[in-house]
């Protein structure tokens, strides 16, 4: 096998169709029907079969899929452990719910990475459902998110923070003279960060309970920019309380009767799996001094902070 042969392979399994793969990989049809013959003579299995609904994989074909992206993920993880070798560093991939990557995240890696001056930590936002398949495939190295309700066995997960959300809205709101009851609260303009997106976590469990309808929802690039817009008194905001404690104390915005209590944790693979780096993230993040940093922040660089990337490095 090789790792030409896996990728098209994999593309396959993800897209669901020949064409597709094709298309994402930027090679002919007959190029990835000719990788995918290839896998099949050499394990002795058909892989999957063309069905009227799509494809349909066979029990090895299923295997393959999983060992596939994980052979990739470890070919990638290598070429960039071997070239961090030779420059002497190291890589630290963190992923994070949009939450924790917003409000917490910043003071925690900047504090931690300047610990070492070999480390790079990359910090990438994942919808929470995924952290598990990121660890088993050694996409990252750490998650760090709500705890989902079930892992797998090699996967340690560690509680280190409580956290509230509430939801607030401008001084001048109508609703802040009330005591709404979820009827009232549900007829209300919502204005979210990109967590509410997901279906797991804090946010989302809120959005459930009061049952808000999809088009009473205003879905922003951030958190920030949802409580901004709260402020200028165009609906309510869920917000992280303490990233907002200095605009309740203020009066720029005033606290509405519902809150709820979320959780962050962080989870890495065992002992005997995880890179160093990952376990001492994981014994550094339950610190006092990282638990501060999390809460006000170490002074983040405007050269270390880019909030609105996707994926942010520090070195």
């Amino acid at each position: 096998m090789t790792p030409t042969q896996l990728r098209a392979f994999a593309a396959v399994v993800r897209l669901g169709s020949v064409k597709h793969a094709a298309a994402d990989l930027q090679v002919s049809e007959a190029a990835v029907s000719l990788h995918i013959g290839q896998l099949r003579r050499e394990l002795g299995d058909r892989l999957f079969v063309r069905t009227s609904s799509g494809l349909a994989f066979t029990p090895g074909g299923l295997r393959l899929a999983s060992r596939a992206t994980e052979l990739l993920n470890l070919q990638d993880r290598t070429i960039i452990e071997v070239r961090q070798a030779g420059g002497g560093r190291r890589l630290l991939r963190v992923a994070t719910e949009a939450l924790f990557a917003e409000h917490a995240a910043p003071g925690l890696i900047e504090l931690f990475a300047d610990r070492a001056n070999d480390l790079d930590v990359e910090l990438s936002s994942h919808d929470p459902r995924r952290f598990e398949s990121l660890l088993l495939t050694r996409a990252v190295d750490a998650v760090i998110g709500p705890r989902p309700a079930s892992v797998d066995a090699s996967i340690v997960s560690t509680h280190f923070l409580n956290y509230q959300v509430v939801a607030v809205a401008a001084p001048d709101h109508p609703i802040t003279r009330l005591q709404p009851g979820i009827n009232a609260l549900r007829e209300q303009t919502w204005l979210l960060g990109p967590s509410a997106a997901y279906q797991t976590g804090v946010i989302p469990d809120i959005l459930r309970r009061v049952n808000v309808p999809e088009d009473h929802q205003r879905i922003f690039q951030s958190s920030a920019a949802a409580v901004d817009e709260a402020k200028r008194g165009k609906g309510l905001a869920l917000a992280v309380s303490f990233a907002v404690a200095q605009d309740l104390v203020h009066g720029d915005l005033r606290r509405v009767s519902l809150q709820a209590q979320g959780t962050w944790s962080i989870l890495t693979l065992t002992a005997q799996q995880a890179p160093p780096a990952a376990a001492e993230l994981a014994r550094f993040v339950t610190t006092p001094r990282a638990i501060q940093a999390m809460l006000r922040g170490s002074g983040v660089t405007v050269g270390h902070f880019k909030p609105s990337i996707h994926v942010t490095l520090w070195t």
